[in-house]
């Protein structure tokens, strides 16, 4: 079985047994809450049963989400996690706005509603058990997994749970003669509902739009690739957060005498540093640079490899004609370009060939240096 499927599998498991028992107490609220005559318990039955959609929306979300990247989704399904805990959100906001109308409506009346009865209380009272409890097992699977969306479920299952206490407190003021305060309970649930559900939708949003990690996140990353053998500095640092997962990238400078392969070796190894540090470490994407490009002129005026070889060429004709052409040439780019000869050759070559080479090639501004070498024994 692989991880993913098992965190999938987990994830709907809460979310199941959380609907279960919002089913029960949603139903209970309501029934008892009429024969009650608790307005605030009725009000927190809806919002137990209105969990019953948004568990829905999390399984079917969930399942998607942790579908792999296909030809349409190359990037994978994790933005529907996000988009699920927006709209979870937005259900809690709206959720919030019916209640607080009802509310409302409740404390301005006219007629003074019936004194609600103790069934009340005990009904409220096995909800914040219930709801308490349920919150704590979505919480703990929510983080070991690192789903957001699972952790908004847990925070909406909370929000039943603080609701209930308000009602437990507002149906035992009104038994106590204080009419209006079930009234004013159901009001406070309403807004404490609300303000969850705004927190939710606004991180999610932020998600969607690409927000960068906090800064000290940043700064933690950094230091851990800043720590591997052979990397000078790290610039050009984008951070976002999909589903639960940090993804990032940097540019990574290097020595630019480097070769190709090492300089992307170390960075490599950068990246298995962050993600063995970072359990939320995902999708890594790094450049090799040889020169801080945050700082210099990214498009110079350097020429490619095809002209620099045409100019050395033209170069030796002139000062050694009977010289077979360098075996290998490497070039190596920053402000300007060194460049290193290797020739095959059984006998030392003109100590002076580098600098005259130069001069016949008339010092142009892009060479920088000329290093000649015999491969035989490694002189120059």
């Amino acid at each position: 079985m692989s991880r993913e499927l098992s965190q999938q599998q987990a994830a709907e498991r809460v979310t199941l047994i959380g609907a279960i028992l919002d089913f029960v107490l949603g139903i209970a609220k309501i029934v008892v809450g009429i024969l009650s005559h608790s307005s605030a318990l009725v009000v927190d039955g809806i919002h137990s049963l209105s969990d019953l959609v948004t568990d829905g929306m999390v399984v079917v979300v969930l399942r998607i989400s942790h579908q792999e990247p296909d030809e349409d989704h190359p990037w994978g399904h994790g933005r529907f996690e996000t988009v699920g805990t927006v709209v979870l959100g937005c259900a809690l906001i709206a959720v919030a706005g019916a209640m607080a109308y009802e509310s409302i409506k409740l404390l301005f009346t006219d007629t003074q509603p019936l004194t609600p009865e103790w069934p009340a209380l005990v009904i409220a009272a096995l909800s914040i058990a219930g709801k308490e409890w349920i919150f704590h097992y979505t919480m703990r699977v929510g983080k070991a997994i690192k789903s957001d969306l699972v952790i908004a479920n847990a925070w909406h299952s909370r929000t039943d749970a603080l609701s209930s206490i308000v009602v437990l407190i507002g149906v035992a003021g009104a038994m106590m003669g204080v009419w209006w305060l079930d009234a004013l309970a159901a009001l406070v649930v309403s807004v404490i509902v609300g303000k969850i559900g705004w927190e939710m939708t606004w991180d999610s949003i932020k998600e969607l739009v690409d927000t960068a990690l906090p800064e000290e996140r940043i700064a933690a990353y950094h230091d851990v690739v800043m720590q591997v053998e052979g990397i000078l500095n790290v610039h050009s640092f984008k951070s976002r957060k999909m589903a639960g997962q940090s993804q990032l990238e940097m540019h990574i400078q290097v020595s630019p005498t480097l070769s190709a392969s090492e300089g992307h070796y170390i960075g490599d190894t950068a990246i298995c540093r962050l993600q063995e540090a970072f359990e939320d470490v995902g999708h890594v994407i790094f450049h090799i640079d040889t020169y801080d490009d945050e700082t210099e002129q990214v498009c110079k005026t350097l020429p490619l490899r095809g002209e620099v070889e045409r100019e050395i060429h033209a170069g030796l004709s002139q000062i050694a004609p009977d010289l077979a052409a360098p075996m290998r040439l490497v070039l190596h780019y920053n402000d300007g370009i060194d460049a290193e000869l290797f020739f095959a050759s059984d006998s030392l070559l003109n100590p002076t060939l580098a600098t005259e080479l130069k001069a016949a090639m008339n010092h142009p501004d892009w060479l920088e240096n000329v290093s000649v070498w015999i491969s035989n024994d490694g002189q120059h």
